[in-house]
């Protein structure tokens, strides 16, 4: 992957304002896998080509995305799928779990990350 792709510069106010006013999911998970307590650096509200990432991990090329209620409307699962695809193009999985899932079932959100992160590296 080029270096070109990550953090373009253009948005990076935007990311900064993301990252000072998460939703409240976004946090929980935050406060769940910063600081490497998973055994592996995540970043939050990275951006990869133009799309801001809830969390992402470097090493493992892994993107963790929190879907709100608007993302289960058909142009935003469109949107979302294209966005994935994309990401899929250059070597980057994405999971994507619910703001409920994150309330309702934090321990199988943890689970189904660590799942990820231990298996070999994801390629196109």
């Amino acid at each position: 992957m080029n270096k070109y792709h990550f953090n373009n510069s253009d948005i990076k106010i935007i990311r900064q304002v993301l990252r000072r006013n998460m939703p409240q999911p976004e946090v929980i998970l935050w406060n769940r896998i910063r600081g490497k307590q998973l055994g592996y650096k995540f970043r939050r509200q990275f951006s990869i080509i133009n799309y801001i990432i809830d969390f992402y991990c470097p090493e493992k090329h892994l993107a963790i995305e929190i879907d709100g209620e608007s993302h289960f409307r058909p142009r935003n699962i469109e949107c979302d799928n294209i966005r994935d695809n994309n990401l899929r193009t250059i070597g980057i999985k994405v999971l994507r779990f619910t703001n409920i899932e994150i309330k309702d079932n934090m321990d199988g959100v943890i689970t189904a990350i660590l799942s990820e992160l231990n298996t070999p590296s994801y390629s196109p």
